[in-house]
């Protein structure tokens, strides 16, 4: 299998649009299968998943150790990054990136979803393959449906109350509100339960509910409840602002297909609503390689150490296109996610103002 940066092989320039009787993404495609870049990396994952299960039962066994102490909590960000590398694992085997058996992946994304972290695989799986088949569409993207945040001047319109607020100001209240997000997480997978068959839901709900009984004895046999307490919510508060810095420069602000008209293909759909992050071996493993969430959307089943191997073919197919490829840095990034969300609270600001 090789590894090495691919040599770029794409059709001929043809700026007119999709070649007769084909698409814009099958020329990609083949040269991606041809560079063999679709088959799995079992010994990756293999050494991946065993350092983050060795690291998650260090920190554990830290825990028990240092005891009834507030220095207890200095665990608390230790373990919020290898939540986020677990949440990794479960997003990977969602997509089939580490296994092709469909138990295994399940199986997979239970133990790093359901049990490890309290997180739902189903509902993940279930609201995850749906953004993916649609990004950034208003109408069939459950991750920019109007919710606490809203990402269009029509969401903004009809927002009233409390949450008519919450828009005015989303842009400052972004990552404030991240600091919630793992326990909201939570939440939602027990929510989901009552879509899930019998069977799922049985399997589901027993192992959420073993996650929180196991989270809840090692704190509270370590530590007093106050402690306990805090180590918690500093643990959930931080897990929650890790994964909303890995999630919100992939889409937001980038662009919105238009509901009424044509249907793009799959290509300038996954490409013209995804953004890049620039960065070396350190933002891939920070953002678990969600940094390339052009070419992450447009293989969705590709192991992640190939993303990056695969983004010059990509790159140089969409240049060849005439296709807008979005790249910029982490920090960049947020800025334009979070000037697109001050834009669209905009209207409701100024009408405050003449109120």
């Amino acid at each position: 299998m090789s590894q090495t940066t691919p040599t770029v092989a794409v059709r001929p320039r043809d700026t007119s649009g999709p070649p007769p009787g084909g698409s814009e993404f099958a020329p990609l495609l083949r040269v991606v299968k041809g560079q063999d870049l679709l088959e799995r990396r079992y010994g990756w994952y293999a050494r991946v998943i065993a350092l983050n299960a060795l690291a998650l039962a260090g920190v554990a066994a830290g825990v028990v150790l240092l005891g009834d102490t507030w220095w207890t909590l200095l665990l608390a960000p230790v373990l919020a990054v290898l939540c986020a590398r677990t949440a990794f694992i479960g997003h990977d085997a969602g997509h089939a990136q580490i296994t092709g058996s469909k138990a295994a992946g399940r199986l997979l994304g239970l133990i790093h979803g359901n049990l490890l972290l309290g997180m739902s695989y189903s509902w993940w799986n279930h609201k995850h393959t749906r953004h993916h088949a649609n990004p950034n569409h208003i109408d069939k993207d459950p991750d920019v449906a109007a919710d606490v945040l809203v990402f269009t001047g029509e969401q903004a319109k009809e927002r009233t109350g409390f949450r008519r607020w919450l828009t005015r100001h989303q842009a400052w209240l972004f990552f404030p509100l991240t600091l919630l997000e793992g326990v909201a997480l939570k939440v939602q997978g027990f929510k989901d339960l009552r879509r899930q068959s019998p069977e799922e839901r049985s399997v589901e709900a027993l192992l959420l509910v073993t996650h929180v009984a196991g989270y809840a004895a090692l704190l509270l046999t370590s530590m007093t409840p106050g402690k306990a307490l805090a180590f918690a919510a500093l643990h959930q508060a931080l897990f929650g602002l890790h994964l909303g810095l890995s999630f919100a420069p992939n889409h937001k602000g980038m662009e919105m297909p238009d509901v009424t008209g044509r249907p793009w293909g799959h290509l300038r759909r996954q490409v013209l609503t995804s953004r890049n992050i620039r960065g070396g071996l350190l933002t891939d493993w920070f953002l678990g390689g969600l940094n390339y969430q052009i070419e992450h959307h447009l293989f969705p089943n590709m192991p992640r150490p190939h993303l990056r191997l695969v983004q010059p073919l990509v790159r140089a197919h969409c240049r060849e296109l005439g296709i807008p490829y979005a790249e910029t840095g982490l920090v960049d990034s947020y800025r334009q996610a979070l000037r697109h969300m001050r834009e669209v609270g905009e209207p409701l600001r100024a009408e405050q103002g003449h109120i």
